[in-house]
Order: C-alpha cells, then structure tokens, then sequence
C-alpha cells in the first residue's frame, strides 16, 4: 500500500488513446478503455460504483444513477442523518435537476414556507428593536417562469435529505444500520443499500478495481471490511476522506470566517416575526451581540443563529446551552420562554477548490464539498454540488453500457471545476458585500479579525488565557459602543454619515445578494464533452461583480438547453405544455437532436439516427414547429421512417411579441441543436452542416463521447 493506504499505479490501457483520427470510429471503440469497467460487470463482487457520504449530493448521484441503470451503493460514517438544518437555498438549477426526480421539486415547493415569508434579509439592531434597512431578493420575473419551468426554494438540507431518502427508498434502496448489516459480514454488497456508521479508512488501487476498506463497529468492537468497486466517488464533504486519501490538496483562501452555529426553535419568536417582520436572514447588530439568523422555517419555529467564534481566546465551552439562550434573548431584544437549544457546532469558511477531481485512471472521483469549499454567502456550494453529479452521472452511465470511451469521465473534471473556481470567486465577492454593512456601521470584521491576529502574535505566548480572553472582550466592546443609539442616530452627524452610506449601498444593490440567475442558469463549460463553435473563441465568462445580473439564455455549446414551453402536435389537440428541458430522458442516457420541419434538417436527422445506431449511442429527434402550427406531424413520421424515437412539438409563446425558439437560440430554422443527457448543448450547427453530414455526425459523437 501506498502513502496514506492508496496506490497508484498506470495501467496498461493509458496508451490507446493515441489510435490515429483516421481509424474506423467502431475500431477505435472497441480498443477504449471502457472495456476495464465492463469487464467487471460481470463480477458480482465488484460493484459498479461505491459513493462515500450520504449528504445531499451522494443521495442525488445515488439517485441519478439507479434511474439511468448502474448499480451502486453508499458508505456513511455517521449513524444517523442529521437534523441540523445547514444549506437551506436551492437555486433555480437544482430544482430543474430535480424536476426529473419523480416530482421532487414539486414535494419541496409544496412543503417548503411560503415565499412571502423568506424573500427578504433584514438588518437591524435587534428583532424587536429598529430596522436599519431591508432588501427583497425576489423580483416578478422569478416567478413568471420564462426562463426556467421551476422558480427557486427556501428549503432545509435535513429535509432535503429526507425526501430523496424517499426517492431512493421507491427505487428499492435500503438503509442499513451498522448493527443490522449483515451482508458485509458475508462479503458482498448488492447495490441499493446506503450503509450507516461505515467509514472509509483506506484505499487502494493496486488492481483494475478499487478496494476500499471500511470501519464498522460491531459488539462494541472496530472491525473493517474491504469492498470492491470499479469507481469510488467522494462525496464526503468539506473534511472528505476520499479527497485527503488520494493526496489531492485544496487551494483558495482558508479560515475566511470562524464561527459558531446555534439550532434551536422558538414558535413564539417565528410568530412574532411572520407578523411583524419576516425574512429569511437577520442581520443582528447591538452593544451586546452581533449575528446573523438564519431563519429557516418560521412557522415552525426553526432557526440557526451564526455567532463570531475567536479561538483560543474563546472556546466551545464559552458557548454553552444556556449563553446561547442569553445570546439569543440579547439580538432578539426580549424573552421568548419557548426557545429550547437543539445544537451548537463551531465551524470554519473558507474558498477553496480541489487541486484535481479525479485521479487514478479515472477510478477515483471528488464531488461537492469533498471538491469544493464556499462562503455559504448566495448558496452555492450545495447547489454547485448537486449539478456536479448531475454532470458525472450520465458520463458514468455512458462508460458503464459501453456508449463512452472510459476518457468521457476526464470531462467531468475539465468542466465542472472551473465551474467551481468561478463560483469561489463569487462566493467570496459575496461574502464580502456582507460585510459591507457592518463596515459602514463603523463595525469592519476585517479589523476584527485582524484585532485577533494581533492579540495572538503579540500577547497571545505570554499572557494567560483568560487574560486575553478579557482583553479580546473588552475591545470588541469598545467596538460594539459604535452601535449604540448615542451614536447611531439621524441627529448624531457620524450616526447619521454611517446610516446614509448603508442607504447608498442598499439602493445600489452592493450588500450580499440571494439570487444570481445569470450565474446560477448562464454557466457554460467551455471545453470537454463538446463540440465548440468554429467561430466561438474560448472566451473566458465575465468575471463576477458580486450583483445580480439577468440570465440571457444561450444555445451555445456547453450551455444549459434554453427553456421554453411547448406542446406536443398531433391529430389529438393538447393544451398541456411542457419545458424544452423535459424532452432530455431522466431515466435513460439518450442524445436529443432539435430540428425544424425543413428538408436539410430531416436529412441531418436521418443520418444522425444511422450514425447513433453504429455508435450505439441512443438517440431522439425533436421537430420544433412554429407557434400556431395545427397539423403537421404526419410529415415527420414520413421524412424520418424507419426511425421511429422522434417526437413533433410546437412552440407556445407567452405573447405575441415573443421570441421564436431558433431566435431565443439566435440561430436559423435551418440549423440543429444536439444536447447531452444532462441539458447541456453538446453541438449545434446555426444554419446547416455543410460537406458530408454522415463524417460530421461522426466526428461531433466520437468528440462528445471519446471515442
């Protein structure tokens, strides 16, 4: 074994690669090195794909794959799923990757509180004392559904976790307690298990599997088990085992923010804010405590308070259940005799980015927090989380049925990490607009933090403890005395100076934002399992700004497929529509090629369909008609036979003035868009292939899927 219990080792497949462009396409098929996976699907002591950490995103790969078709199975170290409630922000992307499980964004807008009760952050100086500003982060057209069939949700992890637990549970998975797990005790894992209390310990790579050895307690007692799997993936969060045992390291800024998480609930204080003034964050700032509230159900009563944490001059134990219950009284501003303290965790920001995603020929793969640490500062980190297995799953189910080339799942990396390198940018860019407030209010966190730096690198060797403790106290007082009502004031002319620049940073939208359309619907991938415009250069995205911008929907490769609402056409008039989005299968790894109803793109279609079938790449043509359109689909089914996967829509604008969908894509009739089983757009053509369409399909397919 190697360092750290992991070996590396080359395989012998590495070179293959290499064949020359000029082979036959199926030739250099079946020399891929998919045939490594595929071999082991026949050994039913090797499983396809082991996943360790059953947050949100292990549950969603979970989930995606057991949908498209390979078996696989997940490792928790804990056991039990916790009730803290943590993300709570699902963006506009996440719901649409959750639109296709089995109804699971409707569950989560049905159950999550009503929208009137979270649109807002709120900074004051406490919840029943004076607001000094708010901001609504909900604008009309986020629910008018023009560029996504699915609006946002406000909606807490652990609940998350539960409703994909029942997803999984209706695709016959099983959770196993370490104690009731019998199976490992006789050697195989079956597939659709998650198993409860088992932590990766070690991993190895020595043959053309991975064998990972896991911990358990049983009796009382530590006893290890070794599995074996064809891919392990990582989705064991920010402190990921996986990550650390594969030597990868993480680079970006550490120890943004240290601080302490409170959970409690208090139905009295939620009524009170539903009547008075509800929100979703409170920014909190007295004399005697400064904090943020998160809350995340108001009728319920659920919160999580988030309190600056300065080690080693302050310590866990400062903060104890009932200091907790007086620093919640201090920022509400009064008693509320229902609060009851549930949990309280200390925990570190940071803005970091794994140095690589995947490693060791392909076998090993990192995903959400294990890949990628944010700023919780616009909610990106599970949601980038979530679209990164939304990405890898398709590409494992290609390589698992022999559609990809084992090469594809190297894309994964290629595409979703710059993804996350932009995201930490924003994150952060956020985080610091958060700041902002508090600065302009004479508090800067940036001084206090470097207070504290300051009190550690001079007293902090000589001094005792609780010597330093009473100073760091005493000047985060004086700090404090700046939010006093004295100064903080329209007639005190620095309380009134201060309260106008927080003013002037409201009205110009600088202060931490909640939504960022263009970013969350607007990412593309810029290079991997793509085909890019001849005429596109490979422009970096713009850099963030840290506001909210608009999405400007793209039908350029690597963007997210735009959305509109059509209908199907056919002899039997529909009036029921559905999104562009639902014509990519949810349950199966399928291309889908849109055309218009001309001559050439009916010719492209067939030949992509003859293409598909010797690459044995499954495939589906959409004939996008005009809007109005009434009869036409018997055309299709005779300029597309034999071919019979192919589906005739028309378009349904929202008005008359309403764009088309080739102009919403800024392309012609004549041209075709392909897109890949995750929405993405693979290729396009803006106005016909031009030369030999049969050796254009063939190269676009063998580019997307490694061939």
């Amino acid at each position: 074994m190697g360092v750290l219990g992991l070996t590396r080792r080359r395989r012998r497949f590495n070179g293959l690669h290499n064949i020359s462009r000029t082979s036959e396409y199926v030739q250099r098929k079946a020399f891929s090195n998919s045939s490594i996976i595929n071999n082991n699907a026949d050994d039913h002591s090797i499983l396809p794909v082991l996943i360790v950490g059953a947050g949100p995103v292990g549950l969603s790969l979970s989930l995606l794959l057991t949908k498209l078709g390979v078996k696989c199975a997940v490792l928790e170290k804990s056991t039990t799923f916790s009730k803290h409630p943590q993300a709570h922000f699902i963006n506009n992307r996440s719901m649409e990757v959750f639109r296709k499980f089995n109804g699971l964004a409707e569950d989560i807008q049905k159950s999550q509180p009503p929208v009137e009760l979270w649109r807002k952050f709120i900074y004051c100086t406490s919840l029943t004392g004076s607001v000094i500003g708010s901001v609504d982060h909900m604008q009309p057209q986020d629910f008018d559904r023009i560029v996504s069939p699915v609006s946002v949700a406000h909606f807490s992890q652990y609940k998350l976790t539960m409703l994909l637990l029942e997803q999984l549970e209706s695709l016959g998975f099983h959770v196993h307690p370490c104690k009731g797990l019998e199976c490992l005790n006789h050697g195989l894992i079956r597939g659709r298990e998650i198993l409860m209390g088992y932590e990766c310990v070690s991993i190895d790579t020595t043959n053309d599997y991975v064998t990972v050895t896991a911990s358990f307690l049983k009796d009382g007692k530590s006893m290890e088990k070794d599995i074996k799997c064809s891919i392990l993936v990582g989705t064991d969060g920010a402190g990921s085992t996986v990550r650390k045992l594969m030597g990868v390291d993480m680079t970006g800024e550490k120890d943004l923010q240290r601080l302490v998480s409170v959970h409690f609930m208090s139905r009295e204080l939620g009524q009170y804010l539903i009547n008075e003034r509800p929100g979703m964050l409170f920014f909190i700032f007295n004399t005697e405590a400064i904090g943020v509230l998160v809350a995340h159900d108001l009728k319920l009563g659920e919160f999580v308070l988030q309190l600056p944490f300065y080690p080693p001059q302050q310590n866990l134990e400062d903060f104890s259940f009932k200091m907790c219950e007086r620093l919640i009284s201090m920022l509400v501003g009064r008693e509320f005799a229902d609060i009851d303290v549930i949990d309280i965790k200390p925990w570190v920001m940071h803005a970091e980015v794994a140095e690589k995603y995947i490693s060791h020929d392909n076998q090993i793969i990192l995903a959400g927090d294990a890949a990628h640490r944010f700023p919780p500062a616009g909610g990106f980190g599970m949601n980038t989380g979530i679209q990164d297995v939304h990405n890898l799953a398709w590409k494992l189910a290609s390589v698992f049925k022999g559609i990809a080339s084992k090469s594809l799942l190297v894309t994964y990396e290629t595409e979703r990490r710059p993804i996350a390198i932009f995201n930490t940018a924003l994150s952060v860019q956020n985080f610091r607009a958060a700041m902002a407030i508090p600065a302009a209010l004479g508090l800067d966190p940036t001084i206090a933090n470097s207070v504290h730096q300051a009190v550690n690198n001079t007293v902090g060797s000589i001094l005792p403890s609780a010597l330093q403790k009473t100073i760091l106290d005493g000047i985060f007082t004086i700090g404090r005395s700046q939010l006093s009502d004295f100064v903080l004031n329209e007639n005190n002319p620095l309380g009134a100076s201060r309260l106008a620049k927080v003013r002037r940073i409201f009205e110009e939208g600088k202060s931490l934002q909640l939504q960022f359309p263009a970013e969350d619907l607007g990412f593309r991938y810029l290079k991997g399992a793509l085909v890019p415009d001849s005429d596109n250069m490979l422009e970096a995205p713009e850099a963030p700004t840290g506001r909210r911008r608009d999405y400007i929907p793209s039908a350029v490769p690597g963007s997210r497929l735009p959305h509109m609402s059509v209908r199907v056409l056919s002899k039997l008039p529909s009036e029921e529509t559905f999104s562009t989005l639902d014509l990519v299968s949810g349950d199966k790894v399928e291309f889908l090629l849109i055309i218009a109803p001309v001559e050439p793109s009916y010719r492209l279609a067939r030949t992509a369909f003859k293409v598909a079938e010797e690459f044995n790449v499954p495939t589906k043509v959409c004939v996008m008609w005009p809007n109005g359109t009434v009869d036409g689909a018997t055309r299709s089914g005779g300029e597309l036979a034999p071919c019979k996967n192919y589906i005739d829509v028309v378009e349904v604008r929202p008005s008359l003035t309403s764009l088309s969908w080739w102009d919403i894509c800024e392309m012609t009739h004549r041209g075709a868009i392909l897109v890949r089983p995750d929405e993405h757009i693979a290729w396009r053509t803006k106005s016909g292939v031009v030369g030999d369409i049969t050796l254009q399909i063939k190269r676009v397919f063998s580019a997307v899927l490694g061939l």
